[in-house]
């Protein structure tokens, strides 16, 4: 089932782990952050800056792709790395978070999840089988299984059955999938915040032998000392010789927490979103630049980085542009906190092989404030 995905895991430093997955697109060093780019970009940045930076693997999303422009135009186009200029590697999720969260504009079965769409209010269905065509047509180098992302707080019998049916989808997933040997599939442990289901779902899903797997339902508002003890309880339930993605998660406390336990892989909008309402990353913590106090303030958003918006503007230019409802202020400050993770994993991995990753995480929090290592 690895198709053309392999993973090694080259240095560890307790559970931490310096690995790389290679595709047919180029390695991917871990662990790793993947920037968002939902409908075929990285939202207010070009695919050249976000190569520029250093990232290796973006995101996309199946259901908004689906949706708009259509499966079939990209694979008309030549796949979705031609479409969006992209020369690295994706992966695409499965669509699944996105119809579970139009509440009643979705029903589920145990065939798929017939939704309206939120563009036009045209009915569709989803299935395991059209997830896995609609990712192929796209061409990602890694695809996700159909799955449910239950809500919190939900009762054992609800989450019991949610995830026995998205075990029984990620078989309907991979038999879908076996002609499609150039795409690895990864496989989602659901369970809510349940460690028995949790058990039976990674026993369940890991029987199947797929190149990947990630925790899924995880970070869905539940409190964050319930989200570390499942995390805790569900990182090696999982194959310790698979990449394991932990879904949706990207604040720098998250990620460090991932990866302290296991984790290789991360996702999440934060950095994108956060800038477009205003919010840095710096090494000192989060700057909300629309603060009057930045007004005459003349120094970079964060002096530590080198990145192309610290490097050329100041903070008062940043929050005039925002200010003055200038795209530039979302762009400049987008390409910051991308900058800002990605460097921070890069030094995360660095770290680990210098087999100093819990000295660098309590230096990381000393600093950033409001964080406990």
């Amino acid at each position: 089932m690895s198709g053309s995905l392999t993973f090694q895991v080259m240095k560890k430093d307790g559970a931490a782990r310096r690995g790389r997955i290679v595709t047919k697109h180029g390695p991917i060093e871990t662990p790793v952050f993947m920037p968002v780019g939902t409908q075929a970009a990285v939202k207010c940045m070009r695919p050249e800056q976000v190569k520029e930076m250093g990232a290796q693997i973006i995101l996309s999303n199946t259901y908004h792709l689906y949706l708009r422009p259509g499966h079939e135009l990209i694979r008309e186009a030549g796949g979705l790395h031609r479409y969006m200029n992209w020369d690295r590697n994706i992966l695409t999720d499965s669509g699944g978070f996105q119809v579970f969260s139009l509440g009643k504009l979705r029903k589920i079965t145990e065939e798929g999840v017939s939704f309206q769409s939120h563009i036009d209010g045209s009915r569709h269905m989803l299935t395991p089988e059209k997830a896995v065509e609609i990712q192929t047509a796209l061409g990602s180098d890694i695809m996700m299984a159909f799955d449910e992302c239950a809500p919190y707080p939900a009762d054992h019998a609800y989450i019991e059955d949610s995830m026995r049916r998205t075990c029984r989808w990620l078989e309907r997933c991979k038999t879908a999938h076996h002609h499609t040997e150039e795409q690895a599939l990864f496989g989602i442990m659901q369970g809510g915040m349940y460690k028995d289901l949790r058990k039976e779902s990674a026993e369940r899903i890991s029987d199947l032998d797929l190149p990947g797997y990630s925790i899924g339902g995880l970070s869905v508002g539940e409190p964050k000392e319930l989200m570390l003890d499942i995390l805790d309880d569900c990182v090696d339930r999982l194959p310790a010789e698979k990449p394991r993605y932990l879904m949706g998660v990207g604040t720098p406390d998250y990620l460090f927490e991932g990866v302290e336990r296991g984790i290789d892989m991360f996702d999440c909008v934060e950095p994108t979103r956060i800038a477009r309402h205003g919010l840095a990353m710096t090494s000192h913590g989060r700057l909300n630049i629309k603060n009057a106090r930045f007004e005459r303030d003349f120094s970079p958003l964060d002096p530590e980085c080198d990145c192309y918006a610290c490097r050329h503007y100041s903070r008062a230019y940043i929050r005039h542009m925002f200010k003055a409802g200038e795209m530039m202020a979302a762009m400049l400050l987008t390409e910051h906190n991308l900058h800002f993770l990605i460097t921070m994993m890069k030094n995360i991995r660095q770290a680990i092989e210098d087999e100093r990753f819990l000295e660098y995480k309590k230096e990381f929090y000393a600093k950033y404030g409001g964080l406990d290592a």
